[in-house]
């Protein structure tokens, strides 16, 4: 009976596991992405900087390019780099959450097979087949 429970208690936590992980590489991927969008609005607005005021600037819609102030394309890129800043910071949140999750899982899974060895040497015979 008891080694029943301890198995319907590894898998549950193995699923856990397994969903854990997916989430944290999703917030990494996500991560990711909002990074590049950060790095490419700073890079942006640091060449239209640059620039006299005068200058005419284009704005990309598509395959298409519309004549733009520069001060509109300066405030577009500046919005898209707080909003990435906005993102990322949640994005770490998150992360740090799922993290600590994984930790508690890990946790968990650790008490269970020092309780259960007989789970653990059953857990190691079906990985190796």
């Amino acid at each position: 009976m008891a080694d029943e429970s301890n198995r319907t208690a590894f898998l549950e936590i193995q699923s856990r596991m397994i969903e854990t992980t997916a989430k944290l590489k999703q917030v990494q991927n996500q991560m990711r992405t909002k990074e590049g969008e950060k790095k490419r609005a700073y890079l942006t607005l640091e060449e239209l900087r640059q620039l006299p005021d005068e200058t005419n600037t284009y704005k990309s819609i598509g395959r298409t390019f519309i004549l733009e102030p520069k001060s509109v394309l300066m405030n577009e890129q500046e919005q898209k780099l707080k909003d990435s800043e906005t993102a990322l910071a949640s994005l770490q949140t998150s992360k740090e959450y799922l993290e600590k999750q994984m930790a508690e899982v890990e946790n968990n899974l650790r008490e269970l097979l020092h309780q259960d060895p007989g789970l653990a040497r059953q857990i190691m015979s079906m990985s190796v087949m």
